[in-house]
């Protein structure tokens, strides 16, 4: 049956669907199994017998079975309806967590995160392809932004909440417990979520005309770069927290909500924001991101900068992610393999962020090299930016099939 978009209310502005509410949660629990790794490494280590890099290198391979599976993953699931889609990914990321929950050695850890990782990208780019016929192309960054409050609440409570449970239960009881959440959305989005129009041969040729514009790998480039940055940085907070900044292991998880609470609260912002001034956006996020590393860099022995620099990393980094989908979208259409490969440049960044940063730590340069290296990203990623001057005037040139993709 067509998707239908709701009613405005009192106010003139349409409520959004309560379908962005369940992908929201179902991106909650997909991004607090992808982040849960950073907060929990030493015991992962400890439980492997893996260095701290090897751990960091778990978070690599999600990103790389997101960059790889995820777009061929995408083009398989062309013509099927959204629901039953999102119905199947859900399943194949619960088959992958079980993997994770059961694992008594790296290689099964390891297997658990490349199917998450790829049942997550292709999920994603079905769920803001979802999004974008709800809602409608003036109004995808606030869709988008709730939809993506999903990997912001798993920084803020999903990630925190994992590394207290680790220390106090071990590391196994996080997994399950986002395993149980999953089960939990795959009813939700199979009592809920409407299954909309099944996609036609027009609409796929017209998303592949849309890939070609170099418009669109040039904001898919800056969000590389962005997420790069932060991830270079982000996968190594815990030892820099223990070991350089002095602080003790349950304070930690502390640290983590802060950062978490930061992002959130930078998202409702840009979410906001991102729809009319998305280049502003992108700015003043990276040169913040930009600023605040190169502080970390040389006052990370000050528990006070650190707290300081922990708020200001959360709330300038993920929360640039409304006004990179916006980017996308008007450069290329709304469409899941669009989105699926926005994700999967992304992971891509992500995946060589964590790897470069666990490459500083092999090499002897220490815990501040991860932020070094993510300044010189944000740097390039602000450079990046002048790929495409058209400014906070991107529109998408696609045609409106291609836009409805």
């Amino acid at each position: 049956m067509p998707i239908t978009k709701v009613r405005s209310g009192r106010d003139g502005a349409p409520p959004l669907p309560a379908a962005i509410y369940l992908l929201s949660l179902c991106i909650f629990a997909m991004a607090t199994s992808e982040f849960m790794v950073a907060g929990m490494m030493p015991s992962l280590a400890a439980a492997f017998r893996a260095s701290l890099a090897d751990v960091g290198n778990l978070v690599s391979a999600f990103a790389a079975s997101v960059v790889v599976g995820g777009p061929l993953l995408t083009w398989r699931l062309r013509a099927v309806r959204r629901k039953p889609a999102l119905l199947g990914l859900l399943a194949v990321f619960l088959a992958g967590q079980l993997i994770g929950a059961t694992a008594d050695g790296y290689p099964q850890m390891l297997a658990s995160r490349i199917v998450c990782g790829v049942a997550q990208s292709a999920f994603f780019g079905v769920a803001l392809a979802l999004a974008g016929e709800l809602v409608g192309m003036d109004r995808i960054a606030r869709a988008a932004g709730l939809v993506l409050n999903g990997l912001m609440l798993a920084s803020v409570a999903g990630l925190p909440l994992a590394t207290l449970l680790d220390q106090r239960w071990g590391w196994r009881l996080s997994f399950w417990l986002v395993a149980g959440l999953v089960g939990l959305a795959m009813l939700g989005i199979a009592a809920r979520v409407p299954a909309g129009d099944k996609p036609t041969v027009q609409q796929a040729g017209g998303e592949w005309r849309a890939l070609a514009r170099p418009a669109l790998w040039a904001a898919y480039l800056s969000s590389g770069l962005i997420i790069g940055a932060v991830f270079a940085v982000f996968t190594y907070l815990t030892p820099l927290f223990l070991q350089i900044s002095g602080f003790s292991a349950p304070i930690v998880p502390w640290l983590f909500g802060l950062y978490g609470a930061a992002t959130v609260l930078g998202n409702l912002l840009t979410s906001r924001l991102a729809d009319r001034h998305t280049l502003r956006v992108l700015q003043a996020g990276i040169l913040t991101l930009l600023v605040t590393m190169l502080a970390l860099a040389l006052g990370a022995q000050w528990q006070a900068l650190t707290a300081a620099a922990v708020f200001l990393l959360g709330a300038a980094g993920l929360p640039m992610n409304p006004a990179m989908v916006a980017r996308v979208v008007r450069t290329g259409g709304s469409g899941a393999m669009a989105n699926s490969l926005h994700m999967a440049v992304i992971n891509l960044g992500l995946m060589f962020g964590a790897w470069a940063g666990g490459l500083c730590l092999d090499a002897g340069l220490g815990l501040r090299a991860p932020l070094w290296l993510g300044a010189a990203l944000a740097l390039l990623a602000w450079f990046s930016l002048g790929l495409d001057r058209r400014g906070d005037s991107w529109q998408a040139k696609a045609s409106p099939a291609e836009v409805s993709v």
